[in-house]
C-alpha cells in the first residue's frame, strides 16, 4: 500500500536473525552457559531457538520474564547494530511451545464457558505476542476476540462470531 513502510527482505530478516544470535551467543557465553541457537524467517519475523546442550540447564532463562527480557534486549542489539527496528521472537528451551499449549488450553475453556451460556469470557492479561496467537486460537475455533484494556491490563475477551 501507498505510505506504508515496506515489509522487510528475507535478507534483511536473515540478517537480523545473524545479529540476534550473536548477541545470544554472546550473552550465553557470559553466564557460562552452551546453547545451539536456530534462526528461523517465518510470518515476516526472525525466529531464534535456543536449546540446551551438554549439562546446561536453560531452565532460569526459559522463565516467561526472563525470555520477554532478553528478547527486548536483543532487539534492542538488533536495532543497535541494524538502525531498524526489530520484531524477532526469542524461545529458550522451549518456553515458547509451552506458553502456546498453556495460551490454547486457556482458550478451549473459555470457549466451553460461553458454549455453556456464557455471553462472553476474559482471559488474563498478556503481552501483545500472545494476545495475537489466541486471537489467531480463536478465530480457527470459529469464535470473534478483541483486545480490551490499557498497557499491562491489555486482554482478550472472547465472544461466539
Amino acid at each position: 500500500m501507498e505510505g506504508d513502510a515496506p515489509a522487510s527482505t528475507l535478507a534483511q530478516l536473515e540478517d537480523e536473525g545473524d545479529v540476534a544470535a550473536d548477541y545470544i551467543e554472546e550473552f550465553l557465553d557470559i553466564c557460562d552457559l552452551d546453547g545451539d541457537i536456530d534462526i528461523e524467517v517465518r510470518n515476516g519475523r526472525a525466529y531464534l531457538s535456543v536449546t540446551a546442550t551438554g549439562d546446561t540447564n536453560l531452565r532460569v532463562l526459559s522463565r516467561p520474564d526472563a525470555v520477554q527480557a532478553l528478547q527486548e534486549l536483543t532487539r534492542l542489539a538488533v536495532q543497535t547494530k541494524t538502525g531498524a527496528f526489530s520484531r524477532l521472537i526469542l524461545d529458550i528451551g522451549g518456553s515458547r511451545d509451552a506458553r502456546e499449549n498453556e495460551l490454547a488450553q486457556l482458550v478451549d475453556r473459555a470457549i466451553e464457558r460461553i458454549e455453556e451460556g456464557a455471553t462472553s469470557a476474559s482471559l488474563p492479561p498478556m503481552s501483545s505476542y500472545e494476545r495475537k496467537l489466541v486471537h489467531d486460537m480463536v478465530g480457527e475455533r470459529g469464535f470473534v476476540s478483541e483486545s480490551r484494556g490499557e498497557a499491562r491490563e491489555r486482554h482478550t475477551v472472547i465472544t461466539r462470531g
